[in-house]
């Protein structure tokens, strides 16, 4: 069976798709957003550099939404491509949620403790900061 078989054709293919778009988006501007960082390194976040990240925290769960609708249309039909799809989509909130909401990834050893702190992640203090 072909890799890719799992998906069902072109149909299910599109839902994989569309799971992985916003993934693939929010993982960009968790990159870039790290890149240009160092740039400011100790300062203040640029007020054009916020005003793109505050209108990437509002869209971002448009986009996840979105994919979710699409996903769901073009679900594939064999259940570990379906299971494959929604484990990507669900990857893709995390991510929205570890970068914008509450910070989710700590060291594995620490992880238990640190992540019940519900602390806040860089870029949304870094947005505050800016103000």
């Amino acid at each position: 069976m072909a890799p890719l078989g799992l998906f069902g054709g072109p149909h299910g293919r599109a839902g994989l798709w569309a799971a992985l778009v916003p993934l693939l988006l929010i993982l960009v501007q968790a990159g870039v957003y790290w890149l240009a960082a160092r740039a400011w390194l100790g300062g203040t976040m640029p007020a054009p550099v916020a005003a793109v990240y505050r209108t990437f925290r509002l869209l971002n769960p448009v986009l996840l939404l979105a994919g979710l609708v699409a996903a769901v249309l073009w679900l594939p039909t064999d259940p570990l491509g379906a299971a494959l799809v929604v484990a990507v989509w669900l990857f893709g909130v995390v991510e929205y949620l570890n970068y914008y909401v509450v910070r989710l990834a700590y060291p594995w050893r620490s992880w238990p403790t640190k992540v019940t702190r519900w602390r806040t992640p860089r870029l949304v203090e870094d947005l505050r900061a800016s103000r």
